[in-house]
């Protein structure tokens, strides 16, 4: 049995858990603290990163390419379109989910959320003008017909309901507004919407549970 290892506050792990809960695949989680020095851990992620999996055949770590071993080992149901072309415009969006928005936002989570002393007035430009960039891209990309990538649920709706609430809530409370709404994607009718699904309300009631202990 495949066990998914970091915290249910991670937006990454979140991203792997709604996967793994969407597939019906039998999983357990344990606990691990990113950036550890555990030996057991630092051999399924060099790194030090969660989340990872602890497979049959060994440590995996890279939130997307657990997802991607998942489609591979328990193709249905399909996250991924059987089509090529289709499937790597998934991968594609998924990618400016998490690297082109989310990463870059990230640089705002230690001020905005943790507490930690407020940015530059040249970082806080930067990052701006990066998020508007980057958010104007996406909007050339994501359809939200209903789903993120068009009208099937896949991998870039694990991503997506996984950050971009963080996007929105890191931007507006470092700018003053929400940049993604700023920027014309009204993204919030469809987390509600991904949020009925009971793999989403699994994910988010874990993670509540989580911080409610933190």
């Amino acid at each position: 049995m495949l066990i998914l290892c970091g915290s249910p506050i991670s937006n990454y792990y979140n991203k792997v858990k709604l996967a793994l809960l969407e597939k019906g695949l039998p999983f357990t989680e344990e606990a691990a603290a990113t950036h550890s020095s555990d030996d057991a851990i630092l051999s399924a992620s060099p790194l030090g990163k969660i989340p990872f999996v602890r497979t049959a055949h060994g440590g995996l770590c890279e939130s997307q390419a657990i997802l991607d071993y998942i489609e591979a080992t328990a193709p249905q149901p399909a996250l991924l379109p059987a089509d090529a072309f289709e499937a790597a415009k998934v991968r594609e969006l998924t990618t400016f989910i998490d690297w082109h928005l989310e990463i870059v936002a990230r640089q705002l989570y230690a001020s905005t959320f943790f507490g930690a002393a407020p940015l530059s007035e040249g970082n806080l430009a930067r990052i701006r003008k990066q998020l508007e960039t980057n958010i104007a891209a996406f909007k050339k990309l994501a359809r939200f017909s209903p789903y993120v990538a068009g009208d099937s649920f896949s991998q870039a709706d694990c991503a997506a309901f996984s950050n971009l609430p963080l996007v929105g809530m890191a931007s507006k409370a470092a700018f003053g507004e929400d940049l993604l709404i700023a920027g014309d994607i009204d993204y919030k009718p469809y987390i509600k919407f991904i949020g009925e699904r009971p793999s989403a309300q699994k994910v988010v009631a874990d993670r509540k549970a989580a911080q409610a202990k933190t």
